[in-house]
């Protein structure tokens, strides 16, 4: 696959992203775990990238930086976990400049990462052992209490398969007009789908479905305030990548619903004053509810021990899942919930 079909650096110039012109040296030396930053020539003039913190200077305000990568559903960028050995930069299960090689590579730094990316993994290399901290970024030695910096960044160009021994299931993918417009949604903290929208979110719903016409398996990196995120087209969901908090997404084209086929149509009730089990509607004749059975079931699939808020009426409610209740966060009645 060539390499402009991997990633791409886009510029937002307060108004509109726009490609970068020969990204190519830019991810070079981002991919180099010693560098800091780059300075680029643009017509707003010399601008410098921070990698660390993913900023980007220059002579004008409301800048951004982000990159995107278009990988297919089995497909992942391969990553270097490298920490500051004095003045080098080594990564892990290298040898370092005490002659010691650590008990962890990077790759199994990675998977504890996705895991979980606001956590930490322990190692040892000689006789020491340590403590890697995703939060902070740095290794602490248990003993000495000595910390240095630690650097996560991708290989120059350079893809695994994903679970490749495994038989891969091909799903019919059915195509709209590219001139169909669609609304990209993700589902947020209170049940509530709430639309891709700039500038608050780095895209928009027409950015995620020109992404989706180019590749429906891809991976798609995107800012949304000061937080970083990794939008999966094929699984329909995006996850936090500092904290790991993943949510349901849906595309409605033409009237229709896409979502991840994996969730059972399930439906949702709780038990009204009068005994009977009654169903959640949007809506709804007695005073407008937030969500329906589908909101809940795509809230209760990402964490089925977990809670989430919604309206209906006057009032705001908590639905807890390991409870099986629902609250009046107003008058603290509660209510049985069950799940059919």
């Amino acid at each position: 696959m060539a390499t402009s079909n991997l990633f791409e650096w886009q510029l937002f110039d307060g108004q509109k992203w726009s490609s970068i012109c020969n990204d190519i040296f830019i991810e070079s030396h981002y991919c180099q775990p010693g560098a800091t930053g780059i300075t680029i020539n643009t017509s707003m003039g010399s601008l410098y990238i921070d990698f660390d913190a993913m900023t980007v200077s220059g002579p004008f305000a409301n800048l951004s930086i982000r990159r995107n990568m278009f990988l297919s559903h089995n497909q992942k960028q391969e990553v270097g976990w490298y920490y500051k050995d004095n003045h080098r930069w080594c990564e892990y299960g290298s040898q370092g400049l005490s002659g010691n090689t650590s008990s962890i590579t990077s790759d199994s730094i990675e998977q504890q990462y996705i895991k979980n990316p606001n956590g930490s993994i322990q190692f040892s290399a000689g006789h020491m052992n340590y403590t890697v901290d995703f939060t902070a970024m740095t290794q602490t030695n248990m003993y000495t209490h000595m910390r240095r910096k630690v650097r996560r960044r991708p290989k120059f160009n350079s893809t695994v398969t994903v679970n490749s021994s495994l038989p891969t299931i091909a799903y019919p993918v059915h195509l709209p007009n590219i001139s169909t417009e669609c609304i990209w949604e993700f589902m947020g903290d209170e049940g509530i789908w709430t639309e891709f929208q700039k500038p608050g979110c780095s895209l928009d719903s027409a950015d995620i479905e020109r992404l989706y016409q180019q590749n429906p398996q891809s991976q798609v990196s995107f800012t949304a305030g000061r937080q970083n995120y990794t939008l999966c087209l094929s699984g329909m969901y995006q996850i936090n990548n500092l904290y790991g908090t993943k949510r349901v997404v849906r595309r409605i084209a033409g009237g229709t619903q896409q979502t991840n086929s994996q969730f059972p149509q399930a439906r949702w009730q709780f038990k009204d004053m009068d005994g009977l089990w009654k169903n959640y509607n949007k809506g709804g004749s007695r005073g407008y509810c937030s969500v329906s059975s589908e909101d809940i079931e795509a809230q209760y699939q990402q964490n089925p021990s977990g809670t989430m808020n919604f309206r209906a009426g006057r009032f705001n409610y908590d639905l807890n899942f390991s409870d099986m209740t629902q609250t009046n966060l107003s008058t603290y009645t509660i209510r049985d919930v069950r799940r059919l």
